[in-house]
């Protein structure tokens, strides 16, 4: 009994009160009990008691160690939110978020324990969450991300955030700490902007890897306008010349991106799954190295009350048909 473990389902502070007066009566009516059959169905209910107590104290026995891993990465994760992000020609007809959503959420559970830092970009870069190990964070961000305003689009460069990057990994750099560096460029590649694309070659120097993922089809997708009131219902789709405007994927300008960061490019289809670079060489176990298993015991008291709950019911069940039969004769003596 001593490897037994115990993580009761409710306080022990009312559950020990409540066990004990539920035991201290059956007892009690056991021994008060009138015959043998009384006393037999009054221990059944002490059993049962017995047995819902076991249940709910949750009673288990370690089960070994498993291991457990840390990657000592930081990961940044560059997310286009231009309007074209919600093209609509990922698989079929979904906007292209969906894919970058579930990608991130791949990239996270790849890295168990890296610290996350997502950036995205638009006409502005900004910098949603600095680096950190609360993956809730991320899927939370994640989750809320909607594409700039249609009305205060002014035109994207797909290298608007080569410099808040460079920073971002200069300053990880030099923090002192030996972690390796993975970048995750996520976006179609389209340039909307006057302007040249830069170059994100200057970050190349601390990116120890990462990808390149493009997202949309040749044949292109229409966008919905995004309007600044959360609320709005308005399902209309961006207008060009009378038409539906349409977002297409210019992979050669991804391509080149991957190439000044020095990462692989990929185009993501619904129906491949993402292939993530290897976990860096300076993966280590965590602190301890393993973590604890228990072996849920719970079920076997629980096996137990409902044998004896299913005793109860048909004793329950004998006894009013007794009666009923009893009152049937009398009614027929009268």
């Amino acid at each position: 009994m001593n490897n037994v473990i115990f993580n009761p389902v409710i306080h022990p502070a009312l559950l020990i009160p409540v066990a004990i007066a539920a035991i201290g009566l059956a007892v009690w009516a056991l021994v008060r009990a009138p015959g043998r059959r009384a006393r037999v169905v009054w221990g059944v209910r002490m059993v049962f008691v017995l047995a819902c107590v076991a249940m709910l104290l949750r009673p288990g026995i370690p089960g070994g160690q498993s291991e457990s891993y840390a990657t000592n990465a930081d990961v940044f994760i560059l997310v286009d939110t231009s309007a074209s992000i919600v093209a609509e020609d990922w698989d079929g007809d979904r906007p292209r978020l969906d894919g970058v959503r579930e990608d991130v959420k791949t990239i996270v559970d790849k890295y168990p324990g890296a610290r996350f830092s997502l950036v995205t970009f638009d006409s502005t870069t900004s910098v949603r969450l600095p680096l950190t190990t609360d993956t809730t964070a991320v899927g939370a961000a994640m989750a809320t991300l909607s594409p700039e305003v249609t009305d205060r689009s002014r035109g994207t460069s797909i290298s608007q955030a080569n410099g808040v990057l460079r920073d971002l990994l200069q300053a990880a750099a030099n923090s002192g700490q030996d972690r390796a560096r993975l970048v995750f460029y996520m976006g179609d590649g389209e340039q909307t902007s006057d302007t040249k694309p830069g170059s994100f070659r200057a970050s190349a120097d601390f990116v120890g890897g990462g990808l390149v993922l493009g997202y949309g089809t040749k044949e292109g997708g229409p966008m919905r306008v995004t309007d600044a009131d959360p609320e709005a219902k308005d399902n209309a789709y961006i207008q060009y010349q009378g038409k539906n405007a349409k977002s297409v994927i210019d992979t050669a300008n991804l391509e080149r991106i991957a190439g000044q960061l020095d990462v692989s490019y990929v185009h993501r289809t619904a129906d491949q799954a993402l292939k993530l670079p290897e976990t860096p060489k300076t993966t280590t176990h965590n602190a301890t190295g393993e973590i604890g298993t228990v072996i849920e015991l719970y079920w076997i008291p629980a096996g137990i009350a409902v044998v004896l709950l299913a005793f109860e019911v048909a004793n329950a069940t004998a006894a009013t048909t007794r009666l009923g039969r009893i009152t049937k004769r009398e009614r027929g003596g009268r």
